[in-house]
C-alpha cells in the first residue's frame, strides 16, 4: 500500500507543481493560489518520501528500487540512507529539497513584495513540475515487482558507510539551493516595478547555497579520503567537478553582490552568475546520472534520463539568457552606479569574480571536452589532474594574493600613497615570511619547492591581512565583515594544506609479511598478522599492526579488507593515525599468497601489498573548508538578526574625497 501512496503523492505533486507554475506566471489568476499549490506540491512530496522511507525500514521487497538497494541483512541506519542510496531516490531527494527552498523563498519574498513573491514563485513551480515529472515519468521508485522477491540485492557496498547519512543531503541542500537566486532574478526580469531591494533578499539564499555545498563536497572529499583505500582526497574526478562547478559559480556571485548592494554596479554581472550556478548545478545532476561517464560516485545509465535533464540545462540556459539579454536594465538600481577608480573595491571584486569564473569555466572544458569528443567519434582521450593542476594553479595564487589587498580597498577608490600606508603591515609580514618559511620547510622536509613556498606565503600574508584588519574593529564589526574574515581565512588554511599534502605528501607500497617491520613516517610499523571477522552483513580480513613512533606509546592499526555478498568488488577500510601537522595512512591490498594455498599456514605466512602514505596537514584542508562555511553561515544569520533588530535612520553616502577615495 505504501507504494500507491508514493505514486499517488507524486502525481499529486506534479499536478500542484503546474498549478504554481500558472498561478505565478499568467495574469489574473488568484494571488494566493500559487503559494496554496505550493504547499500541496510540498506536503504530496514529503508524503511519497516517507512512503519511500517506510518500504525500505519494513523491507518491502514488491518494489524494485528496494530490492536494487537492500536487502534483509542491511543495518537499520543504511536501510533509511538507501532511500537515496540509488538514482531513483536520490531524485526524489532532490525534488523534496527543491519543495523546501520554495517555501522559505515564498514566505522570505512574498512579505515584502507580493507581486515579486508570486512571480518568483512562478518560476519555482516551472522547475518543480519539470523535476516532477522527471521523477513520475522516467525515474520512479515506486514501480511494483510481482510477484516480490524473497530478497533484495544489497546496497552498493560503497555507499555502505556513515558518510552516506550526511553527504548527498547536505549536497543537494547546496545544489538545489542554486534555483532560488536564479529565480528571484528571473523574476525580477519578468517583473519591472519591483521592489528594488530585491538584491538583499537574494544574498542570504546564495549563502546559505555556499554554505551547504561547501560542507557536502567537504565530507565528500573525506569519506574519498578514508573509504576508497588509496588515500586521496580529490581527483579531479568528472563527478567531484559536477559539485565543484556551481561551488566557484556561487562564490563568484557572493563577490558581485556586495558591489550591487553597495554601489549599483555589476547587475548583470550578477543576474549571469545566478543563472551559471543553477545551470551548473542542472549539468551536474545530468553528469551524475545520465550514464555519460564511468565513474565511482555515477550509479545511474539510462540515456531516456540523460536526454530528460539535457532538456531541462538547454531550456534553463535558452530562457535565462534570452530574458537577460532582453531586460538586463530591470536588474540595475533607480540611479546609476557611481564611477569608481582602479584602485577600488569594485575592482578588486570584479577582477575576484572573474578570476573565479574562468576556474569555473576551466573545469567546465575539462570536464566536458572529454565527453565532446567521443560524442563526435574522434576517439576517446582523459582529462585528468596535469591539465587541471597546469590551469588551476595560475588562476587560484592570484585570487588568493587579491584577497590580501581586498580588506584594504574603499568603495569608489583609494590613493595609492594610501593604500601603501595601510599595507605597510603586510609588507613587514610578507619579508618576515620570505625569512621563516623556507627556513622551516628545509627544516620539516629537506628542501624548499618554489611553488610551496609561493602558496604558504600567500596564505602567512591572507590570514594576517585578515586579522590586521578585523581585530581593531572587532567588536563593532557587522557580521558580514565577521563571515568574510572566517571565509578568507579558511581559504588561507586551507591553502596550507593543499600546498603542503600536494607538495610533501609521501606515498609507496610496500610488501611485508607478519611479524615483519617497515618504515612509516619515522616510525616503526610492525605487521603481526591478519584475522578473520564478521561483520553485520559482510566477512572481513583485518590486518593487525602496531606503529610505534619516538616518544609515543605504541598503537594498534586495523586496516580491512570486506566482502560483501553478490559484490565481486572488496572493499578496502584504511587505517588512519591523525593529527595537527600530519597524517600516517594505511591500506591492505592483495594477499600475495599461492592459490592453492588458501587455508594453509603457508598462507598465513604470505606477504601482503601495503598502502603506506603520509599526509602532511592534511587536517587543515577539511578545516579551511569548515571554516569557509562557517563565513558563509555567519553572514547569512547575521544578516537575519539584522532585519528582526529595530530599523536605523538612512545614512547619505559619504562623499568621496578628491584626495583619497572612500575608505
Amino acid at each position: 500500500m505504501t507504494g500507491e501512496l508514493g505514486h499517488l503523492g507524486l502525481m499529486l505533486a506534479l499536478v500542484a507543481a503546474v498549478v504554481q507554475a500558472a498561478a505565478g506566471l499568467l495574469p489574473g489568476a488568484p494571488p494566493r493560489l500559487a503559494g496554496a499549490a505550493l504547499r500541496l506540491h510540498a506536503l504530496a512530496l514529503a508524503g511519497a518520501f516517507a512512503a519511500l522511507t517506510a518500504g525500505f525500514v519494513q523491507q518491502d521487497f514488491s518494489l524494485v528500487y528496494v530490492v536494487q538497494h537492500s536487502n534483509a541483512q542491511l543495518p537499520p541506519v543504511y536501510r533509511v540512507a538507501a532511500v537515496w542510496g540509488g538514482h531513483e531516490g536520490s531524485m526524489l531527494l532532490w525534488a523534496l529539497v527543491l519543495a523546501g527552498w520554495s517555501l522559505a523563498a515564498g514566505a522570505t519574498v512574498a512579505r515584502r513584495d507580493a507581486a515579486l513573491g508570486r512571480t518568483l514563485l512562478g518560476v519555482l513551480g516551472v522547475v518543480a513540475a519539470a523535476m516532477a515529472a522527471f521523477v513520475l515519468f522516467t525515474s520512479n521508485p515506486f514501480v511494483r515487482l510481482l510477484p516480490a522477491a524473497q530478497d533484495g540485492q544489497d546496497l552498493n557496498p560503497m555507499l555502505q558507510d556513515p558518510g552516506l547519512v550526511l553527504h548527498p543531503p547536505l549536497l543537494y541542500l547546496g545544489y538545489v539551493g542554486t534555483v532560488v537566486p536564479f529565480a528571484l532574478v528571473m523574476a525580477r526580469l519578468l517583473r519591472p516595478a519591483a521592489d528594488a531591494a530585491w538584491v538583499a533578499w537574494l544574498r542570504p539564499f546564495a549563502l546559505w547555497a555556499f554554505a551547504f555545498l561547501t560542507l557536502g563536497i567537504a565530507l565528500g572529499s573525506w569519506w574519498a579520503y578514508y573509504e576508497l583505500g588509496w588515500g586521496g582526497w580529490w581527483f579531479w574526478d568528472p563527478v567531484e567537478n559536477a559539485s565543484l562547478m556551481p561551488w566557484l559559480a556561487l562564490a563568484a556571485l557572493l563577490h558581485a553582490l556586495p558591489a550591487r548592494a553597495q554601489r549599483g554596479s555589476f547587475s548583470a554581472w550578477v543576474g549571469a552568475l545566478a543563472l551559471a550556478a543553477f545551470a551548473l548545478s542542472l549539468v551536474g545532476t545530468f553528469l551524475v546520472r545520465s550514464g555519460v561517464l564511468t565513474s565511482v560516485h555515477a550509479f545511474a545509465s539510462d540515456p531516456k534520463r540523460g536526454v530528460w535533464m539535457l532538456a531541462m540545462v538547454a531550456a534553463t540556459l535558452l530562457a535565462g539568457t534570452a530574458l537577460l539579454g532582453t531586460h538586463a536594465a530591470r536588474l540595475a538600481p533607480p540611479r546609476p552606479a557611481p564611477p569608481w577608480a582602479p584602485l577600488s573595491r569594485e575592482t578588486g571584486l570584479a577582477l575576484a569574480g572573474a578570476l573565479l569564473a574562468a576556474a569555473c569555466g576551466s573545469v567546465l572544458l575539462g570536464t566536458l571536452y572529454p565527453l565532446a569528443v567521443d560524442a563526435l567519434g574522434a576517439g576517446k582521450i582523459s582529462v585528468g589532474p596535469p591539465y587541471f593542476d597546469a590551469v588551476m594553479a595560475p588562476l587560484l595564487l592570484p585570487l588568493a594574493a587579491l584577497a590580501v589587498l581586498a580588506p584594504w580597498l574603499g568603495w569608489g577608490g583609494v590613493a595609492p600613497r594610501t593604500l601603501a600606508r595601510r599595507l605597510a603591515g603586510t609588507a613587514a609580514a610578507l619579508v618576515l615570511a620570505l625569512v621563516l618559511l623556507p627556513w622551516a620547510l628545509h627544516a620539516a622536509y629537506g628542501q624548499v619547492r618554489p611553488m610551496v613556498l609561493l602558496a604558504l606565503v600567500l596564505a602567512a600574508l591572507l590570514a594576517w591581512s585578515t586579522l590586521q584588519h578585523l581585530l581593531p574593529r572587532w567588536r563593532g564589526a557587522p557580521a558580514a565583515q565577521w563571515g568574510m574574515a572566517l571565509a578568507h581565512g579558511g581559504v588561507a588554511v586551507f591553502t596550507v594544506g593543499v600546498a603542503l599534502v600536494n607538495g610533501h605528501g609521501v606515498e609507496r607500497d610496500a610488501r611485508l609479511a607478519p611479524g615483519e617491520t617497515t618504515a612509516l613516517g619515522g616510525c616503526a610499523l610492525r605487521f603481526d598478522d591478519v584475522v578473520p571477522v564478521a561483520g553485520p552483513n559482510y566477512s572481513a580480513l583485518r590486518g593487525r599492526f602496531t606503529l610505534a613512533c619516538p616518544g609515543q606509546a605504541p598503537r594498534a592499526l586495523q586496516p580491512e579488507k570486506r566482502a560483501y555478498p553478490g559484490s565481486a568488488m572488496p572493499m578496502s577500510e584504511s587505517a588512519i593515525v591523525p593529527g595537527l601537522t600530519r597524517d600516517l595512512y594505511l591500506a591492505l591490498g592483495d594477499h600475495l599468497a599461492p592459490a592453492d594455498a588458501a587455508g594453509s599456514a603457508a598462507a598465513l605466512r604470505a606477504p601482503w601489498m601495503l598502502r603506506l602514505q603520509v599526509k602532511p596537514f592534511m587536517r587543515w584542508v577539511w578545516a579551511g573548508t569548515l571554516l569557509m562555511a562557517a563565513g558563509a553561515l555567519v553572514s547569512a544569520l547575521g544578516r537575519r538578526a539584522a532585519r528582526r533588530a529595530p530599523a536605523a535612520a538612512p545614512q547619505a553616502l559619504p562623499a568621496r574625497p578628491a584626495a583619497e577615495g572612500a575608505a
